[in-house]
């Protein structure tokens, strides 16, 4: 009878644990478009995230675990480029000053491990900025775009 409570114990135990990078998600209107993002919330936890935990120059799945999720209810425009309405894989290859946007067709995959550059349907270049400190990834959606924020810096995305 110990024993199985022990095993009872130890299995809820588990079940509590909170989760490393639990998932999060945003969602708002940009003009009549719906946009939601779906992703992975890593913590900084004392790491140099960019140029390290994330290295410059190749693909992130902006996020952890699954690849990020970005869902648009209408065709927008993403830095004055077109991305039609749907559900895409979110990705961007980060460098010290600039980064590449990727809207990937295949939305659900595990990381970035499977991605594959032609099934892109857009990439942007866009231009990270100084921000406050951010522990956990957040995403953030405004009038005028959106922006992922992480550790000690923002990547505004512009969106119409």
């Amino acid at each position: 009878m110990f024993v199985i409570a022990m095993l009872i114990s130890a299995i809820t135990f588990a079940q509590n644990k909170p989760v490393e990078s639990p998932r999060d998600s945003v969602s708002a209107k940009i003009g009549a478009a719906t946009i939601s993002i779906n992703y992975g919330s890593p913590s900084v936890k004392g790491r140099k995230v960019f140029g390290e935990l994330e290295p410059y120059g190749k693909v992130w799945r902006t996020g952890a675990n699954e690849a990020t999720v970005f869902t648009t209810s209408k065709d927008i425009m993403v830095e004055g480029k077109k991305l039609p309405a749907g559900t895409y894989g979110f990705f961007a290859i980060p460098t010290a000053t600039t980064w590449t946007i990727i809207f990937n067709k295949v939305a659900k995959q595990w990381g970035a491990f499977k991605y594959d550059q032609a099934q892109d349907v857009l990439r942007v270049t866009v231009k990270p900025v100084k921000s406050v400190m951010h522990e956990r990834l957040v995403y953030k959606i405004n009038a005028k775009g959106f922006s992922l924020n992480w550790d000690k810096l923002s990547v505004p995305v512009a969106v119409k």
